[in-house]
């Protein structure tokens, strides 16, 4: 099993559970009439899908979850902030959206007559909350040759949420097309994943595929217990055309406490050749900076997220409740409590570490002796 890391802390609160962040359950929806649409296989519509690129579009995206998990007032993310997790992954939420190749990306979600963003160009980032009124401006560092796409995106971009799911499928992953329907007044195929392992508690996932740009214009993933729909984004008005460069950029309200930070650049790790040996008494060399995002061990649909920078604060009569009732676990890894929900599970270890993953509590515990430290 390996693992990997990514970068820029601040958006831990939506892209730490990256394999569930922003999806949701809609009510009824009324369907139109299924278009008539040319024939494809599976492996078609897959390669087009996973093909697919756009240089920017724009929309309202909503979307909704009924994971199951309990409200967690005491979490924080490493910053001290409080909040993105279980807002995320419970109720319902509309946001307007706005991407545009290599690295910019809006998002605005409308939440109880208050609006958070978050928001950047590619060198500086925002995150703002009207209700707090505090604005955070973050520094970035130069980007490289060819940037990541902004982590923004991994809460309400159907497509970068679709693609976590597309990367999970393996011979194990029965991929079928299941007909055609309108999203958001486009012409889409249905295209559906079914893990066939039992480590996973996802019992399928729909995409609906744009059937000109073949972008995801939908996700719905449902459990492996229930028909009821567990997680869905999906957006409700959607726009190819590329947005303005001013549609990135950010002024703060008047009166509104603006915090800014500098996001260092990640530190190259250079191995030391293997024709040098280090003299005695050679200092040892740092070892590279760890990941601001999450580490991930295992693969597919067995996928489990670390986290190192969360807390969870002592003191908060349901957190303590919650944390009582759970289960202990041990191994040769040490020991912890494991919290479960009808989607998500969670271990928390005694030395800090926090796995979190759409699979079984044993997953997560055969998972913990190789998660790092």
């Amino acid at each position: 099993m390996g693992t990997t890391r990514g970068s820029r802390r601040w958006l831990v609160p939506i892209s730490a559970i990256a394999l569930v962040a922003g999806v949701g359950a809609f009510g009824p929806m009324v369907a139109d009439a299924s278009p008539d649409l040319p024939e494809l296989t599976a492996q078609d519509l897959l390669t087009r899908v996973q093909t697919a690129k756009v240089d920017g579009l724009s929309g309202t995206v909503r979307s909704a979850a009924d994971l199951g998990l309990p409200a967690l007032p005491g979490v924080e993310d490493g910053h001290g902030d409080r909040g993105g997790v279980p807002d995320l992954l419970s109720g319902e939420h509309t946001a307007r959206v706005a991407f545009a190749q290599p690295d910019k990306a809006r998002v605005s979600v409308l939440d109880d007559m208050a609006e958070r963003v978050l928001t950047t160009d590619g060198k500086t980032a925002w995150a703002y909350d009207s209700s707090q009124r505090e604005a955070r401006k973050y520094v970035l560092p130069a980007r490289p040759a060819k940037p990541e796409v902004a982590p923004e995106r991994e809460a309400y971009d159907p497509q970068a949420v679709a693609k976590k799911f597309l990367a999970a499928i393996d011979p194990s992953t029965k991929v079928e097309v299941t007909g055609t329907e309108k999203v958001a007044g486009r012409d889409a195929y249905k295209l559906r994943l079914v893990p066939r392992t039992d480590k996973t508690t996802v019992g399928s996932v729909e995409l609906a595929i744009d059937s000109k740009n073949w972008v995801p214009l939908e996700v719905t993933v449902k459990p492996r217990t229930g028909d009821d729909p567990a997680l869905r984004v999906g957006f409700t008005s959607v726009s190819f055309d590329v947005p303005s460069a001013g549609t990135f950029a950010f002024t703060p309200p008047k009166g509104v406490k603006v915090t800014e930070k500098t996001v260092p650049a990640p530190r190259e790790h250079k191995a030391t050749p293997k024709s040098v040996t280090p003299k005695p008494g050679t200092p040892k060399a740092t070892p590279p900076a760890r990941g601001d995002r999450p580490d991930v061990v295992g693969q597919g649909w067995e996928s489990v997220a670390v986290l190192h920078d969360a807390k969870i604060t002592p003191g908060n009569g349901p957190v303590d409740q919650l944390l009582a009732n759970a289960r202990t676990v041990q191994g040769s890894w040490g020991s912890g409590k494991i919290l479960t929900s009808k989607m998500v599970s969670a271990l928390i270890t005694d030395d800090g570490r926090i796995l979190v993953g759409l699979v079984t509590p044993d997953t997560l515990v055969a998972a913990a002796p190789k998660a790092p430290r």
